[in-house]
């Protein structure tokens, strides 16, 4: 799957995507766009997927007719330490992921 990693997470984890393509949006060349482009932008790209810790995602976009998913952090704090350990929910998540969907993972 190929996954899209927005510019508010940590770099670092695109490496805990095991067996997906993960890019970020630096590589990508798709920084500072606004909600609504880098979904549009990401789609161009061939993304399935875009990882994100923006909470107002779900509000503010209706993925109903995006070929695109969006999952949604919620670890508590931006530190790689604290997103590493929803790693584990987000590799369930991505099995049965469809386009024009959008999860919520929530640290415990």
């Amino acid at each position: 799957m190929r996954i899209l990693l927005d510019e508010c997470i940590d770099e670092g984890l695109r490496h805990y995507f095991i067996g997906h393509d993960c890019q970020t949006c630096r590589y990508a060349n798709l920084r500072e766009l606004d909600n609504g482009r880098l979904l549009t932008a990401a789609e161009g790209a061939g993304f399935q997927v875009l990882v994100t810790v923006d909470k107002n995602m779900a509000y503010q976009r209706n993925l109903q007719d995006r070929a695109i998913a969006v999952v949604t952090l919620d670890p508590g704090s931006t530190n790689l330490d604290d997103l590493v350990v929803l790693m584990p929910d987000v590799l369930v998540a991505l099995e049965s992921l469809a386009p024009g969907v959008i999860v919520r993972i929530a640290g415990k």
